[in-house]
Order: C-alpha cells, then structure tokens, then sequence
C-alpha cells in the first residue's frame, strides 16, 4: 500500500477552497462540495457559493452506473447469472430492442463495458428517469438504433443500463435500487444516500446558466423510475467518499468485508474492457477507456486514475481516484451539468505538484524477496549445485553458467561483493534489486508454482 502523508494533506484544505472558488466562477456554479480521500478516511472536506453545509444531498447521476454495476457482478460473483448471455435470455421482452443488424446478441458484458453499439443518449435519457414499465416495455418494443455493430466500439448509453436493470430484476425479483440497498448501501453505512429525491432533508435545489447568469433550473427533480439503475441516486461527500475508499482498496488486494462483492470484482469493475480514445480533460489529452460501469485514464502525469462523471438537468458530479494509491477526490455541483471532472483533476494535479501524490508501490512476494537474496550469494561465491537449484532450466541454455560465473567473479572482484541495499518490485514475479556498491541486479521469475530464476541481468 501506498504511503502518504496525512497532515501534509490535510494541509491543502486552502488550496482546494481556492480550485473551488475559481473553478465555480469560471463555469458560474452556483454552488461546489467536496471531499479530498486519503487512505480509508475523508480527511477533509469543503463546499463554496450558496451551499454551506457539506452534508447537504446532491443527485449524482451516472456516477450512479457503479453502483448497478456492482450489482451485477455481486449476482455473477454468486452464479447467479453471467455476464456473457444474450440478456434477452433473462428479459425476453427485451428480444426487440437488442435485435442488431449483425446478429450480434447483447450481453451485459456489452452494457457494462459501453460496447452494446446503442446510440448515445444523454439529452434525451436525462429526461425519461422516471419512465414506468410500462413506458419502457413500449419503448423496447419498437427497436433501437445501433451506432455500431455490439463488441466493436465504445458508445456511451444509458439505455443500455435501464436494460441492465431490467435483467437484475428478472433474475433477483426485485428492482435494482432494492438489490443495491441492501447489498451495499447498508453494509457501507451510506445511510444518506438514496434512489428518491431527499426532500425532507437538506438537498441542493438544481440550477442552471441563462445568459450567464445563473437562475432556478424550473422544474422539480425527476423521481425514480426504469433508468433510474443509469443515474438517479442521491448522495452526500461523506457518503460517496466510503463509495471511493471502498471501490479503491481491492487495487490494494484490500478486502475490509464491507460491501458484499469480492476484491476480485471490484477490480473488474476498474480495469479497461474497452479502449475509448484519447480524450482531453482541462486541456489535457490522455488514452482512456471504460470498465464497467466507471472509467480509466492513462495520464502521463498522474499514471491510471479511475472516475465517473455525472451530469442531470441542474446538477454536476465527479468522483476520481489514483489507482491503488489511497488519494481520491469527489465533487458535486448543483447547476446542470457541471463539470466537476476539471475540478477533481486540477486538485489532483495539485497534490502531485506539491508531492504529495504517493508512487505507485508493489508489495514485495516472500518468494521474490527469497530468490533474490539467492542470487546474489551465488553471484558473490558462485556455487554450481545452487545454481542449477535455483535457475530455471532455460538459464543455462541461454547463456553457459561458466559465463555467468566468471561475469559474476569480475564484478565482485572490481567492486567488492554484492550487499542487498533494497529490492524494489514490478510485480510479483519481477524485481529490480540495488546494492550498496551501486550495482543492479534485474531479475524475472518463471512461470511454475517452483518460481525459479528464469532471467536475470547484473548490471
């Protein structure tokens, strides 16, 4: 796990007010909320313009995709259904809106990786969140239209999620917002969280810019309905920041028992199933893509970041983490489409700028930390009995131990032995090891359970 630094971050609250305050004038956001993540805890938090409590509730939108998401693969993580089936197999009343002109079946694998081919539908699903069955059974009925042939591209589409919804409530009984309830918002104690608007709380009121000037959005908040499973929670920081913590720690191979889906899963959740170009954000271009139900980016400064956006009629959210490195940031806004994701980013920028983002770190396998410490005592007293124990048997083949031993007598002859000054890991199998004298060691692992040496380069 990463090290960071708490107090140096806790630290930044001015900082962050400040790319609150600047980020709200510059796209006339009628309010900001915030929370900075570090670890498993919100550690700071703050909001700017008319909202002044950071409790208040804000719809998030598509952020809301991760939560259905989560769903299916807790269903799939119990056998209860597969990812790979045509769904019209679980819904058949949905055998006319996923007929394609390939012949392609759509799978929810399809839904959930943005690669269904269903044409993007912002503008018009933003407006259908509250539809009824019955609305939506019409809407199936007379077919949809395909950007691109299923499996080919990535096309982001809402409707693809209602159908996910539909799905998980064939094969549960029950509606998605029930089955996410219980499974995960109860389990994460995000008691503040909910699918129906929060009127008998403090929520924010949607807003929207009309000739620069920001003014009441006009009409009440949609209430929940057939796609709503696409974007129609309620949350607060405090809440969404457990959402984070949670989702973040699998890349740690972390697994607090909270939230009934395995690591396993939730890291599925976070690797790219589709690649989705190179996209710009504030200016900055980077390869993306998406898993399922959230998104990956590749940026050259801050390495992979998973993230969500959201964005309703009269609200704006973003929640955005570095991969397996305990630092994450959400935001949310109540003026139509806000772009919350330029906030998160610029404050992540920020906290690299000051070095406060941690490098990503591997932990260190037993069995690679062992066969590391091999190597070099045989390269400082070449041993032909415990080389062919620990080399796998394309070592020799590649190059003679013969060679290998009088490079090995060289260096320690003009240098001085071999002392382990630190070992640092690329992954489990593959390491790069330091030693006092200023010399490297590479080192790669086989393939079998025995972990033998398959290639090393003293350098």
């Amino acid at each position: 796990m990463a090290e960071i630094d708490l107090e140096a971050l806790r630290a930044t609250q001015p900082l962050i007010e400040e790319i609150a305050a600047q980020v709200a004038r510059e796209f006339t956001l009628d309010s900001v909320v915030w929370g900075l993540v570090a670890g498993d805890q919100l550690l700071t938090s703050g909001t700017t313009g008319t909202i002044s409590n950071v409790s208040t509730r804000y719809r998030i939108a598509s952020m809301t995709k991760s939560f259905t998401a989560a769903a299916v693969l807790s269903l799939r993580d119990e056998g209860l259904l597969s990812i790979d089936i045509p769904v019209e197999e679980y819904a058949p009343e949905l055998a006319a809106i996923c007929r394609t002109d390939s012949g392609t079946p759509i799978t929810l694998r399809h839904l959930l990786s943005m690669t269904s081919g269903l044409a993007t539908d912002d503008p018009w699903a933003d407006r259908h969140l509250d539809a009824t069955a019955q609305e939506m059974n019409d809407l199936y009925q007379q077919g949809a239209a395909y950007a691109f042939a299923p499996g080919t591209y990535f096309e982001y589409s809402n409707l693809g999620f209602a159908l996910i919804g539909r799905v998980v409530e064939r094969v549960t009984g029950r509606r998605v917002r029930d089955f996410v309830d219980e499974r995960f918002l109860e389990s994460l104690h995000m008691t503040s969280t909910t699918w129906d608007p929060p009127f008998q709380h403090e929520w924010a009121p949607p807003t929207r810019v009309q000739d620069g000037q920001i003014i009441p959005d006009g009409l009440m908040p949609l209430g929940d309905g057939e796609i709503s499973p696409m974007g129609g929670l309620w949350t607060t920081v405090a809440d969404l920041s457990r959402w984070v913590i949670w989702l973040n720690e699998a890349n740690n191979n972390v697994d607090s028992k909270s939230g009934q889906l395995s690591v396993a899963s939730r890291r599925d959740m976070q690797i790219m199933h589709i690649y989705a170009g190179v996209i710009a954000l504030d200016g900055e271009k980077a390869p993306s893509g998406y898993g399922y139900g959230l998104m990956m980016r590749d940026d050259p400064t801050l390495g992979i970041v998973n993230s969500h956006s959201g964005g309703l009629p009269g609200y704006g959210s973003n929640m955005r983490w570095l991969s397996g490195r305990d630092i994450g940031v959400v935001a949310m806004s109540n003026t139509t489409y806000a772009p919350m994701a330029i906030f998160t980013h610029r404050v992540l920028k920020m906290l690299h700028s000051a070095n406060l983002v941690p490098e990503t770190r591997t932990a260190i396998s037993e069995v690679l930390q062992q066969r590391s410490e091999q190597l070099v005592v045989l390269l400082n007293d070449w041993d032909s009995q415990q080389a062919q124990l620990i080399f796998a048997d394309n070592v020799a083949l590649d190059e003679s131990l013969e060679r290998r031993q009088a490079a090995a007598l060289k260096v320690v002859t003009e240098h001085g032995p071999l002392v382990i000054k630190s070992i640092t890991p690329s992954s489990h199998i593959e390491a790069v090891v330091e030693c006092v004298n200023g010399k490297k060691i590479d080192i790669l692992l086989g393939p079998l359970r025995s972990a033998t040496i398959q290639w090393y380069e003293l350098k």
